[in-house]
């Protein structure tokens, strides 16, 4: 019986359901921030675990650490952080939004704007709060997580070849309407919500975009104008400012050259899913580079191809003249391709020196804006 105890206790966030909404750590410890990445499958190696490996990256470490255990563990970071959405008790009050361009069954979702002949937005992502705080988890894996009637955290075997990539934020309450407003920005096919009325009072932008709707002017329609894009800052509840970068289907643009890099003023080598139809080259063009990678390595761990790697992420080439917070790393949802111009998606930004030293010595091969393939 002690066993059994010690087993399911193991598998909650450290203190159980009482435990705030929180980003939490293999350790069970909530967190401000965390950066995870799944390793794709080294070829030639047939352990049970492959695909399923992870480094993570928290507030105050020092750079990349091995997960524990796989992604697939209810008690490593993405599954004690996501799982919490399945514990929460009966008569908690608490908001959750799933939404994935790849939900985990073709019938779950649907288009934003009905018949209006438009995708949605090519976006990923958890938003999990109650009346105090939540987190905001953006993420590149297909079909996941499972709807919470499913009853349990679990990892699609669809994101265990390629390498996927994580951003988890904690924020306080009132940030979370902004997120909102972000997300009706994006787009997104929400497959499972639940907004109820005594949060949807406090954070209607969530509201909405449970409900599929826009922000005001934001619909598809010739006489109004959509909305779109918007940057904004959003600080974390330990006092951490991210930038998050949104843009709707009528944007029509590449996200990193035609707005991130010139609003970072930085570079930026972005590594994304190539294999894919009308992928976009390096481009120099308008001041700043902009240039594709090709061969990556992180936390030291093992070589593989972007061909390997379904993430979505940016780094600045250089840290100098980025002030004292170093580089620039952003994590995002949105692809380097012609089709998703047209799609709604975005990418959260931080300027830390640790986590731009993690994802630049990451990027080993770029391709020049010669299309030449280079050191980066």
């Amino acid at each position: 019986m002690i066993l059994l105890l010690s087993l399911l206790i193991s598998c909650l966030p450290l203190g159980g359901d009482a435990s705030p909404i929180s980003c939490y750590n293999d350790q069970g410890e909530a967190v401000d921030w965390f950066y995870l990445y799944k390793l794709p499958k080294e070829h030639g190696k047939k352990s049970p675990q492959q695909g399923e490996l992870y480094l993570l990256l928290e507030k105050g470490s020092d750079g990349w650490t091995n997960g524990k255990g796989t992604v697939n563990d209810t008690t490593g970071a993405l599954g004690r952080t996501v799982g919490q959405m399945y514990s929460q008790e009966k008569n908690t009050e608490f908001a959750y939004i799933l939404y994935n361009d790849q939900p985990p069954s073709p019938d779950l979702g649907d288009r934003w704007v009905p018949n209006s002949g438009h995708k949605g937005g090519h976006t990923k992502g958890v938003v999990l709060l109650d009346k105090t705080q939540g987190f905001w988890l953006v993420h590149s894996t297909p079909q996941f997580p499972p709807v919470r009637q499913e009853g349990r955290f679990s990892y699609p075997s669809s994101g265990e070849n390629n390498g996927q990539n994580f951003i988890c934020v904690t924020y306080p309450l009132e940030r979370f309407q902004t997120i909102g407003e972000q997300l009706q920005i994006n787009q997104p096919n929400v497959y499972d919500c639940d907004v109820p009325e005594s949060l949807a009072s406090l954070v209607p932008a969530l509201a909405a975009v449970c409900k599929k709707k826009l922000l005001p002017g934001a619909h598809i329609s010739p006489h109004i104008k959509p909305v779109a894009n918007r940057s904004v800052t959003l600080t974390s509840k330990g006092g951490t400012d991210f930038i998050s970068f949104a843009k709707g289907a009528s944007f029509d643009n590449d996200l990193y050259h035609s707005w991130v890099a010139p609003t970072l003023q930085s570079d930026l080598l972005v590594q994304f899913w190539v294999r894919s139809t009308g992928v976009l080259p390096s481009d120099c063009s308008k001041g700043w580079k902009v240039l594709d990678i090709k061969l990556i390595d992180p936390g030291q761990t093992f070589t593989f191809k972007t061909s390997q790697d379904h993430s979505k992420w940016a780094v600045s080439t250089e840290a100098a003249g980025s002030g004292p917070g170093g580089g620039w790393v952003c994590v995002g949802d949105i692809n380097r391709n012609e089709a998703e111009e047209k799609r709604g998606g975005g990418t959260v930004c931080l300027r830390d020196p640790v986590v731009w030293k993690a994802y630049r010595t990451a990027a080993l091969q770029c391709e020049d804006c010669g299309g030449e393939t280079v050191k980066c």
